[in-house]
């Protein structure tokens, strides 16, 4: 089969892997000009670890893992309010099998080993239709037995094969942002928690000690924004977070940043992931929003579950792909309902990461 897999994050790599292994030919199109640097911690979860090590990349992904010696929440003068030398809020439990892992390492393995697959940096689908024609943003054409959206909250070929995204989109009333800065604070295998009215954030520093990754966020409404206005975005932060722990030379560091990311916290809830010959994958099709701790396995294992059903049978496939996946992504979206602020249960997110079965 010739497959098209728009997004080269996290499952739009570990699909074009199993495709590739299977013998298929697989393009990769990725609208950034290379990959993404920066970006937070994400976690493998469960039998996302089943799918890793399946992959062969699993004692790689654990040598990369971060390797936090704690955390601290502190108040806006920097006063210490709490610490915990045994779990953090981002990777959970220090003796949990889970792997916490910063996106940009991770996102480098998968690249690599999905190396049989052809990648098209700086470009993205302009126009698709139903036999699987497709126009790239820069003159380029193609046909596809398949089209593959792996591409995000913001999904292009969801937009371009289904409805416009405020269709499926839900917010859950936080906005978040993501960068990286000089380790000013001397964070050393270090979190640092904070909260100052509507707004928050974190800070850690994990292998470089010189530098550390910030996150500030703020509880809003629906904000309409440009989400390809990277300065309009930081204006954002700016306006909600100036009274942060430490704000003035946080934010100094924002505009400075070169791998600045901004969006809301959202759910992508829809009936159908698959139509025609496009199906959705990870955040595209069911993002579940960071609240949940659960993106980067829901996408690892549903580019998994889409291609070993591509190979297995391709006229069934996108029927068993829906039909074993839509428990395991209820399960996984519902933990970011279920203590909104504070995060869900242990015993919640190891039900939840282990609530589909891989043959």
């Amino acid at each position: 089969m010739k497959v098209l897999v728009s997004g080269a994050s996290v499952g739009g790599p570990v699909l074009a892997y199993w495709l590739g292994r299977n013998g298929h030919d697989v393009t990769v199109v990725e609208r950034a000009p290379a990959p993404r640097r920066g970006g937070q911690a994400v976690d493998i979860r469960g039998v996302a670890l089943t799918v890793a090590a399946r992959m062969g990349i699993l004692e790689e992904v654990r040598a990369l893992r971060t390797t936090m010696r704690g955390m601290s929440m502190v108040d806006s003068a920097g006063n210490e309010l709490m610490r915990d030398e045994e779990a953090t809020i981002s990777g959970g439990r220090f003796d949990s099998p889970d792997v916490e892992i910063m996106r940009d390492d991770l996102n480098a393995i998968l690249v690599r080993v999905s190396g049989g697959a052809r990648y098209l940096y700086g470009d993205s689908i302009a126009t698709l239709d139903e036999d699987g024609e497709v126009t790239f943003e820069s003159g380029r054409q193609g046909r596809y037995d398949y089209v593959i959206g792996a591409d995000g909250l913001h999904s292009n070929v969801r937009r371009l094969a289904f409805d416009p995204e405020s269709r499926f989109l839900h917010h859950l009333g936080t906005y978040v942002s993501i960068f990286t800065a000089g380790n000013f604070l001397g964070l050393d295998h270090w979190q640092t928690w904070f909260n100052e009215g509507e707004a928050g954030g974190a800070l850690f520093s994990d292998r470089d000690a010189g530098e550390m990754r910030v996150n500030l966020g703020f509880r809003s409404g629906v904000i309409d924004y440009d989400h390809r206005d990277i300065d309009q975005q930081k204006r954002l932060v700016q306006e909600h977070c100036s009274a942060v722990y430490e704000a003035p030379r946080l934010l100094e560091a924002m505009w400075k940043s070169d791998d600045f990311y901004f969006d809301a916290m959202a759910q992508v809830r829809m009936e159908r992931w698959t139509k025609g010959r496009v199906a959705l994958v990870g955040d595209a099709g069911y993002c579940a929003s960071p609240m949940s701790g659960q993106g980067t396995s829901l996408a690892m294992v549903g580019a998994y579950v889409l291609a070993e059903e591509l190979d297995r049978d391709p006229a069934a496939a996108f029927e068993r792909y829906e039909e074993r996946m839509r428990p395991f992504v209820a399960a996984n979206q519902a933990l970011a309902h279920e203590n909104p602020g504070q995060g869900a249960s242990p015993e919640s997110v190891e039900r939840a990461a282990n609530s589909i079965t891989l043959d």
